[in-house]
């Protein structure tokens, strides 16, 4: 089978690694920003507080997430503007997209720890499925979850038996490859969809997202596996996929010029990219951060600094992950 379909099977199959909820930290495969600190989400909640003090989103609207694991992004936002403006948590609604029905009902039960009755969460199927007439939509790491095919001097990888071979790309994967001057590497399946799907169900519409990668082609594969914190690249000769398989997550680099692209294509502007630690400082953690300081020990001052030490370092997630803004 073509690659992208194993890698489909692989995240989102029966039994897939996405079917149920990930522990993401210390105890898991890997760390998130929005497992690493609270202030993550209070920074993209602050940002989004600004729009709507400026009049540049509707306080009336949709505050949504895509992807959202265990809920705790979204949480975190909605505790944060409930701390700006309590009222907001009145005219805002909140949703989260997301299909697989054993995460629906372990996002529901943090929810409702969190806030108990007094925050209501719909869920949807698909981001084509919202209608609404303006979101605020925001995600996190989700962009590397889509399939992706994989090219190399004009061949594409196909599967048999948990084992990659290659064989002649279609004409319309080597016409891609040269527009976009790409020779090796990953090619998402999927984007164009999403954009396309967002643009249909939200009339008016903020998306924000981070994640890893960059904006050029890079003509080699990053694609990789994790477990427990280690990392395989796909071709690595200690990596079994049959081992792997549905049991570790499978990862690589964004191609945020195709994501921009698919995003233009549907009718969306593009409002910023930037380094997450840019992004972040802009969005304000840096005050939120201070504010903080002032309502806590010193201890938990410099535990709270330590975390957001790791979202803003240029050695750590600060330069490696990027956050794009698009406008509809």
């Amino acid at each position: 089978m073509q690659f992208s379909h194993y890698m489909q099977e692989w995240l989102y199959g029966d039994n897939g690694y996405y079917k149920d909820i990930k522990a993401i930290g210390k105890s898991g495969d890997f760390y998130t920003a929005v497992s690493t600190s609270k202030f993550f989400g209070a920074s993209i909640a602050n940002h989004f507080y600004k729009m709507l003090m400026q009049g540049n989103a509707d306080r009336n609207g949709w505050l949504i997430e895509i992807g959202a694991h265990q809920g705790y992004l979204i949480c975190d936002m909605i505790q944060w503007l409930y701390t700006c403006d309590p009222s907001l948590v009145e005219t805002l609604k909140f949703g989260i997209v997301e299909r697989q029905p054993e995460v629906q009902k372990a996002q529901l039960a943090y929810i409702k720890e969190r806030f108990g009755e007094d925050v209501k969460i719909r869920h949807f199927d698909d981001i084509a499925d919202v209608n609404v007439e303006y979101a605020f939509v925001v995600a996190n790491e989700i962009l590397d979850a889509f399939p992706c095919e994989l090219l190399k001097d004009k061949k594409m990888a196909v599967v048999n038996d948990h084992a990659i071979e290659w064989e002649e790309a279609s004409d319309a994967m080597i016409a891609w490859a040269k527009r976009h001057y790409l020779t090796q590497g990953e090619i998402a399946v999927g984007y164009e969809d999403f954009a396309k799907h967002m643009a249909k169900g939200v009339k008016h519409c903020d998306f924000v997202t981070f994640d890893y990668g960059e904006k050029y082609v890079r003509n080699d594969f990053s694609i990789r596996v994790y477990k427990k914190h280690e990392v395989f690249p796909l071709f690595d000769e200690a990596l079994v996929l049959a081992d792997a398989y549905k049991k570790d997550d499978i990862t690589y680099d964004v191609n945020f010029g195709h994501v921009c692209e698919a995003f233009l294509n549907a009718g969306f502007k593009e409002e910023a990219y930037e380094t997450q630690a840019r992004a972040l400082i802009r969005f304000g953690i840096i005050d939120i951060l201070e504010s903080f300081s002032k309502q806590t020990t010193q201890a938990n001052y410099a535990r709270e600094a330590d975390k957001i030490k790791t979202l803003i370092s240029p050695t750590m997630m600060g330069d490696r992950f990027k956050m794009v803004h698009f406008r509809k």
